[in-house]
């Protein structure tokens, strides 16, 4: 990395410049952090526990939780510092590191709600194959793809984001580094390096993206050829509480990279990376307990078995 003599640190953005919000800013951040941690902590917990949980669904669902934990572990801690002790600084290394988790973690958590939607269509449209489609070895296989997938991308954009010279300082417009705000300080004539590498991830997205809305227009077909209304019942509540994820995670990611410009500025990005670093990981295990009979019974017994051992 050519730019590591030259540069030691960036600086984040602020959230505030007066101490009083900056205090508001770490508490509230405190309270989102323990949220999701508790949330998702308890799904893994929940499905880790409860033997009838151990089918494909919840498998998938036990590794979204923890790329949840994952992703804004990444970027709140390090907001939670610097609003606590007032600075903005973060090492170059830390910085690279930051982009790198980023990068890892979204890309893996696209592919396995990819990866999920197929789950849910197997399920729904080819009931009687369920068992031979969706194995628990081809369950390790396509979780272990999502998050290899995720590791690859996390390199490719890592080692060529920070390879360009960078020239415009080394002030980053973001509370945490991502991959657009490190470009906006790469020399005129050095970023289309990383465009290269974004084409290529945008593609592969949007393959991804045709596919889970091919899955579901499939998957409402065959629902609403349902002659129960039990079964509907059934059918919809394992597949909205995904559907209403993936909804939330690509409509927040393609708000903040495909914006206009015209309507960018600096507070209007910081709000967008909350929407999508911040607020999926927190809502997600509130939108997955709410429809899903079956984890809240889960988290129930959990719970009631925890408050006996405490008596």
């Amino acid at each position: 990395m050519s730019n590591r003599s030259s540069i030691t640190e960036f600086l984040l953005l602020a959230f505030a410049d007066t101490r009083e919000l900056q205090l508001l800013h770490f508490g509230l951040f405190l309270g989102i952090q323990l949220a999701a941690l508790l949330g998702n902590g308890l799904i893994l917990t929940a499905v880790a526990c409860d033997h009838r949980l151990h089918i494909p669904m919840y498998f998938f669902l036990l590794n979204l939780a923890l790329l949840e934990l994952g992703s804004i572990s990444t970027t709140l801690p390090k907001a939670m510092a610097n609003a606590l002790w007032d600075t903005r600084a973060i090492s170059y290394l830390g910085c690279a590191a930051q982009l790198f988790f980023v990068a890892f973690l979204v890309g893996a958590e696209y592919s396995l709600l990819t990866v999920m939607s197929y789950d849910r269509y197997v399920a729904i449209c080819k009931p009687l194959h369920y068992g031979s489609l969706v194995g628990s070895r081809a369950c390790v296989q396509t979780a272990a793809a999502a998050w290899g997938s995720g590791f690859l991308n996390a390199v490719l954009h890592t080692a060529t984001t920070f390879s360009l010279p960078l020239c415009q300082g080394n002030g980053v417009d973001q509370f945490f580094c991502e991959i657009p705000q490190i470009l906006k300080l790469s020399c005129s004539d050095a970023y289309l390096k990383e465009v290269g590498a974004l084409v290529c991830s945008v593609s592969l997205a949007f393959g991804c993206f045709v596919f889970i809305v091919v899955s579901y227009v499939q998957i409402f077909r065959a629902v609403l050829r349902m002659p129960s209304e039990q079964g509907r019942h059934k059918a919809f509540s394992t597949c909205l509480p995904h559907l209403a994820v993936v909804s939330l995670f690509i409509s927040t990611g393609m708000f903040a990279y495909l914006k206009p410009p015209s309507i960018s500025s600096p507070s209007m990005d910081l709000i967008v990376a909350v929407l999508y670093s911040i607020v999926p990981s927190s809502v997600n295990p509130l939108i997955y307990s709410m429809r899903n009979q079956e984890l809240r019974v889960a988290v129930r017994k959990l719970y009631g078995y925890l408050l006996l051992r405490k008596q």
